[in-house]
């Protein structure tokens, strides 16, 4: 053997020593997808040795691989002989190996980037492809607990902390949409305000506690009886603000009485203490000469003080009232 062929061999067996060392994985592969290289990260992480996969098409060894995708993208660097990539983002896990650190990370199993790259022979032409597995779960366990937390502190943003539903500056928002998309697409929609009745008697005489306890116990009865498509807030205080989309006012007081007499029909136990409570419910339908979402505000809000004026428990129409 000439002192050059042995170079060769040497550096052939460093190269492919350098190769099973590298911290991700290596699989090469022919056109028919059939397994020429397969190196030790694959070997920990799949469980099947080198030996064992060699000669091996990939898609039998891993038949849970979605195939028609990936054979397409495989196919496409053979013919263009360029590389080609997938994120954890749209595959989290292609290959489904385990995490490295189940204990210590958020993730039991590996999230993983892909790569595959063109690989020529003496003519230029590309005759393997070499698929790269890199281990990126910590990026995207990070990335998601960071989403999360993101989202978690837009809904708190949103949230009433007392009642849980929409609060006052958010459902306020979702009322000033409704009142656009109504007066753009001349739509029926109607605006309800409730309000507790004697509520700072609760306060007074069962204490602040006891009265959070009522606001939580009608803020949920309210969100059950709600129809899907209903918007939900508190909008301050004890009163809590109701939108019914595609609603006139006919139905919407069938809808406002039923809920009232719900309401009314519960009893609240505090401290094995029952307690009876009524609501006053102001309605108004959205009409052409309202100006703004104020203005349907302040007709609905009108309703609700003389439901109150006219001894409580009871709702009260806008069109009702005298000009």
């Amino acid at each position: 053997m000439t002192a050059d062929v042995s170079s060769e061999f040497h550096d052939l067996h460093l190269t492919m020593q350098l190769l099973q060392t590298l911290d991700n994985g290596l699989v090469l592969l022919d056109k028919n997808y059939q397994i020429h290289m397969w190196n030790s990260f694959m070997e920990h992480h799949s469980g099947i040795s080198s030996s064992d996969a060699r000669g091996k098409i990939l898609f039998d060894l891993f038949p849970y691989l979605p195939a028609v995708w990936l054979k397409r993208k495989i196919q496409s660097v053979f013919q263009l002989g360029s590389r080609s990539f997938c994120t954890w983002e749209e595959h989290a896990h292609l290959f489904n190996f385990s995490s490295t650190r189940p204990l210590t990370g958020n993730s039991a199993r590996m999230y993983q980037n892909i790569c595959l790259t063109p690989l020529y022979d003496t003519t230029n032409q590309v005759s393997g492809v070499c698929l790269s597995v890199y281990d990126v779960t910590e990026v995207a366990t990070r990335k998601i607990d960071l989403e999360k937390a993101n989202e978690r502190l837009e809904r708190l943003s949103r949230t009433d902390p007392l009642t849980g539903l929409s609060n006052r500056g958010h459902w306020e928002d979702s009322l000033k949409l409704e009142f656009e998309r109504c007066r753009r697409a001349s739509r029926a929609s109607t605006l309800l305000l409730l309000d507790i009745d004697k509520f700072k008697s609760f306060n007074d005489e069962y204490g602040h506690q006891a009265g959070d306890e009522v606001m939580r116990a009608i803020g949920d009865l309210v969100h059950r009886f709600r129809r899907s498509t209903d918007v939900v807030g508190r909008y301050g205080g004890e009163e809590f603000g109701v939108i019914l989309p595609e609603t006139t006012a006919e139905n919407a007081m069938i809808f406002a009485e039923r809920l009232r007499k719900r309401i009314s029909g519960t009893h609240i136990v505090w401290q094995s203490t029952p307690l009876h409570v009524t609501v006053s419910i102001g309605m108004s339908e959205i009409r052409p000469d309202m100006n703004d979402y104020h203005a349907w505000l302040s007709a609905t809000d009108q309703a609700l003080y003389q439901a109150k004026a006219r001894g409580r428990n009871q709702v009260v129409n806008a069109s009702s009232l005298k000009p």
